[in-house]
């Protein structure tokens, strides 16, 4: 089939979703000159209703129907999303036809008063728009007030200037590429807060039967990234994760072998699951490694903490 000569660059329009857009949009430039990309900015219903808790009006996946929409429509080609807004199951039809590089997949702890989350007085007001990183501060430090927060990144920076809050815990990569590296106070360890599935990485989503389009993104795909996103998507899967599921799943390769932490927990961090996996290399799948992971949370009390969650 022939590659098109125009390619459409759904995206939401904050200024985080523009840049990824525009860096998929270089990358394809980079790889073919002659290739005409537009970007289409979308406003999401997630962007809609910024006021409200992501666990209360329908979870992630409000930041990709639209887009999905404009797929479907043939408005746009492709869509670009963190790959941690992704929902674990993607609607008939469509795929993800490229994950690219992950870029630093850690917490990033942003004060302006102190140093570290460990530094933080009882009392102390903690903002995240996580229910995961919530649960886990909750565990580690259970006399700080975890207090909802909702915005794009300048957005949150802002409310922490105001002194709504004594620090936020916001995805390191978000800051990263928006030059705001300046504002990372401490970075937490990914043992300690352990990432979103995907967290940090970049995925492009399509219409399943668009082979022309899926061949042409394949040389984006970053096989290490994707081989470890798609073990912690595969874990969230098996257990629902979702925003209103307190959830995390990060795997590496660590000397050679991958590794890969998950939990499960209460949304006040009182019962939690807690899985370590190993796999020797990437030679096999993906999904055996996330059983493994799942297995030993199931084993831990992961259904029961679950069947113990508010209904969403």
């Amino acid at each position: 089939m022939p590659a098109p000569d125009l390619l459409t660059i759904a995206t939401r329009e904050s200024a985080l979703a523009l840049w990824q857009a525009h860096h998929v949009r270089e990358r394809l430039l980079c790889l073919y000159p002659a290739l005409e990309v537009r970007i289409l900015g979308m406003t999401t219903e997630g962007d809609r209703r910024l006021g409200s808790s992501l666990a209360t009006i329908g979870g992630k996946g409000l930041f990709v129907k639209e887009l999905e929409s404009a797929l479907e429509e043939g408005r746009a080609d492709i869509a670009v999303h963190s790959m941690k807004d992704v929902p674990m199951h993607l609607p008939d039809g469509f795929c993800l036809a490229a994950i690219l590089e992950r870029e630093d997949a850690r917490d990033a702890f942003v004060s302006n008063r102190y140093r570290a989350l460990e530094q933080l007085p009882a009392g102390a007001r903690v903002g995240t728009s996580s229910l995961r990183r919530e649960s886990q501060i909750r565990a580690r430090h259970p006399l700080l007030q975890v207090e909802p927060l909702r915005g794009n990144v300048n957005t949150r920076l802002q409310k922490l200037d105001r002194d709504q809050y004594d620090a936020i815990i916001l995805a390191a990569a978000g800051l990263h590429r928006l030059a705001l590296s300046a504002r990372i106070t401490a970075l937490l360890a990914s043992s300690d807060s352990i990432p979103a599935a995907g967290q940090g990485a970049l995925g492009i989503e399509c219409l399943a039967h668009r082979a022309d389009v899926l061949e042409l993104l394949r040389p984006l795909e970053h096989a290490e990234t994707a081989w470890c996103v798609r073990a912690e998507r595969a874990v969230s899967r098996a257990l629902a994760g979702s925003c209103v599921v307190p959830l995390g799943a990060f795997a590496q390769v660590v000397e050679g072998a991958v590794q890969m932490d998950a939990f499960v927990a209460s949304p006040d961090g009182r019962r939690m699951a807690r899985a370590r996996v190993q796999a020797s290399d990437m030679h096999g799948e993906p999904l055996a490694l996330a059983e493994q992971a799942v297995q030993q949370l199931v084993a831990q009390g992961a259904r029961e903490i679950l069947a113990d969650l508010p209904a969403s």
